[in-house]
Parts: structure tokens; C-alpha cells; sequence
């Protein structure tokens, strides 16, 4: 059974200012998730999943059924604020998405293969997805996952403070992951900040761009923590379940090991506007350097 790729695509993107998951970037207007498909499906992956708003759903359909029909298959799930469906029958007030941990829970009853979830705003290169579908079809069981790691130096934003899930990693599987929420440079250094205070990170430190690799064994773990969240943090409207919570507690629980899969694909992505021009800089060298054709889906 080829493996999904689930794709996190429901955020609000309040810091760009607006729709980046489909803003085009490439020669006729791509978007990030094109790329990303077309290194998956050349990696080997069957299906790909979009986690969407629900009122995204027409545009994202009238953008990619016409050019991934016949290529691959192709599902919509959404993220929303109903806590009923997971037996919480209080409301909780919320200014944002509960986050990319509970987005995925809004796929678990279309996966039933090893699937691989991505950001729908980062490009992460076909060495990523190729080694991937590799985990995902000889080693994931429901004890056994996997993260891409990237070297935090080369995943921060010119243009200020980006979040990621800073890996720990021993004999290449992670040992802890912790989200740092704002992180960037500081003139020559890397540094995160929480709760006032700045603290070193080494430049080539690994860290999870959200490119994760699970069975849908997680996803009962991945309930039963978020039940437990919504009831610890519903006083907090912007409170997040990360994927990396679900991930640490795993680990930490010696419920699962995570392998760490090193990479050497660039990594891009877009946080904020003043981003855009470096992404479309980026495929454009990939596009005269072979990498892709101009027209992708031609």
C-alpha cells in the first residue's frame, strides 16, 4: 500500500498577511504544495490529504483537481472548532486553530496507510520525500516513526521570529523536542526567547520543519493528549497542540522511537511577505538548474 501525504494546510497565516497556501510562486504561478506533490508522487506516494478550512474548499479544489487528476488521489478534510466529536461537550473559546497536532486528528478516518505530514508553506526538497516514502514503507509500525531534521541556521526567516520543534538526537533518534515559538538570529547567533529571556542555539542544531513520518496507530494517542489539553489549556484562547507535544510524549513514555532522517535538500519556506521574493528567487534557480521543469504539470 503506497503511503498518504497528509498536507497542513487549515493555518490562518495571520503574519503573511494572506492566503500563502495558495499565493503562486513558481513560473505560471505555483504554489509551494505543487512541488511538494510532485516530489511525492515521484517518491511514491498514492494519495495526498489537504487539511483545510472548510470554506477553503472550493478554492483549493478549482486549483488542484485540474492538475493532479490522474496523478494522483486526491481527499479533503477540515479543521474546525467542533470539540463534540471528540466526546468534549463544553465550549471553549478559541481566537485561533487548537493547532497542527489536532489538525491532523482531522484526518483519522480517511488514513489508513504509514502516512507523511507536511507544512503547506515549506519546500523541502525530493531527497526529503524520496527517503521518506523509504521509512514509510520498510520500517513505520506504531512504534516506530520518523522527522525529517534540518539544521536550524538554514530554516530562519530574514524578517523576524519563526516557530520549530528544536531535536535532541542521539544514534539519529530523537531523545526530546521541545517548540520554541520564537526563534531567529541575532547577529552572528541563534537564539530563541521565552518568557523574556534569549537563549543560545547552536546553528547546526536539527530541527522539525513538520515533516513527520506515522501509522495511524498515532492517532489514538494524538485524542486522547488533545482531550487532555482542551481541558488544561481552556483558559488559554491561544494555546497550541503541536505535533512535537505528541511526539516528546511518545518518546518520553518510551512509547515510540522517532528516527531522525538527515537530508540534504534545501529547505525554503514563507512566514512572512517580505519572504516571497527569496522563495520565488529559490525555484526559479531550481527551474534553470534542471530540477524541475518550468511548466510543472504540464
Amino acid at each position: 500500500m503506497k503511503p498518504t501525504l497528509l498536507i497542513l494546510a487549515a493555518g490562518m497565516a495571520s503574519r503573511y498577511g494572506s492566503m500563502k497556501q495558495i499565493d503562486g510562486f513558481g513560473p505560471n504561478g505555483e504554489t509551494i504544495i505543487d512541488y511538494s506533490i510532485y516530489d511525492a508522487i515521484k517518491a511514491g506516494f498514492g494519495k495526498v490529504v489537504f487539511i483545510i478550512k472548510e470554506e477553503f474548499l472550493d478554492n483549493f479544489k478549482s486549483i488542484f483537481e485540474p492538475k493532479l487528476n490522474g496523478k494522483i488521489e486526491t481527499d479533503y478534510v477540515f479543521q474546525n472548532f467542533d470539540l463534540t466529536q471528540f466526546g468534549i461537550n463544553e465550549e471553549i473559546y478559541r481566537e485561533k486553530p487548537w493547532g497542527t497536532a489536532h489538525a491532523i486528528l482531522s484526518a483519522r478516518k480517511v488514513i489508513n496507510e504509514p502516512f507523511c505530514v507536511i507544512n503547506a508553506d515549506d519546500y523541502y526538497g525530493p531527497d526529503a520525500f524520496k527517503k521518506m516514502v523509504e521509512f514509510l514503507t520498510s520500517e513505520a509500525n506504531g512504534s516506530t516513526y520518523s522527522l525529517v531534521g534540518y539544521e536550524i541556521g538554514k530554516t530562519l526567516s530574514d524578517y523576524g521570529s519563526v516557530s520549530r520543534g528544536v531535536c535532541n538526537v542521539e544514534n539519529d533518534k530523537l531523545t526530546d523536542i521541545n517548540e520554541r515559538t520564537k526563534v531567529y538570529r541575532k547577529d552572528d547567533t541563534v537564539v530563541y526567547e521565552e518568557d523574556g529571556k534569549e537563549y543560545p542555539l547552536s546553528p547546526d542544531t536539527r530541527v522539525s520543519m513538520n515533516f513527520w513520518g506515522f501509522t495511524p496507530e498515532v492517532f489514538k494517542t494524538t485524542e486522547e493528549l488533545f482531550v487532555k489539553f482542551a481541558a488544561d489549556n481552556k483558559d488559554k484562547p491561544k494555546a497550541e497542540f503541536f505535533i512535537p507535544l505528541v511526539a516528546d510524549h511518545l518518546v518520553q513514555t518510551q512509547t515510540a522511537d522517532f528516527k531522525v532522517i538527515p537530508t540534504s535538500s534545501k529547505w525554503f519556506g514563507v512566514t512572512y511577505k517580505e519572504d516571497k521574493p527569496i522563495v520565488q528567487d529559490s525555484i526559479t534557480e531550481l527551474v534553470n538548474n534542471g530540477s524541475y521543469p518550468e511548466s510543472l504539470w504540464a
